[in-house]
């Protein structure tokens, strides 16, 4: 399981979400470079993993768009990785 997890939001200012997607680090060899790996919004849950309260927004005016960067760690509190917290929906991880 990878120690954190990075959201990347892309949007329409003030509008509709255009993309979301969650990237992971990875390396090869222990020690060496570490690449970025994309996964899916399940593998957070799987992992439990939850937002912090960490993020960092970029706004682009000239193009009417708005970039949110969220960290994601396992949740330090729930300890029963055999059953998935039901009052978190996959649609909603990043309340």
């Amino acid at each position: 399981m990878p120690p954190y997890a990075i959201q990347f939001v892309r949007q329409i200012n003030f509008g509709a979400i255009e993309a979301k997607k969650y990237f992971v680090p990875y390396s090869e060899v222990p020690g060496s470079r570490v690449d970025f790996v994309e996964v899916t919004e399940q593998d957070l849950i799987a992992w439990n993993f939850q937002k912090l309260n960490s993020y960092k927004n970029f706004k682009f005016t000239a193009h009417n768009k708005f970039f949110e960067i969220n960290l994601y760690q396992k949740d330090p509190v729930y300890h029963h990785p055999w059953r998935l917290n039901i009052a978190r929906p996959a649609s909603e991880i990043d309340l």
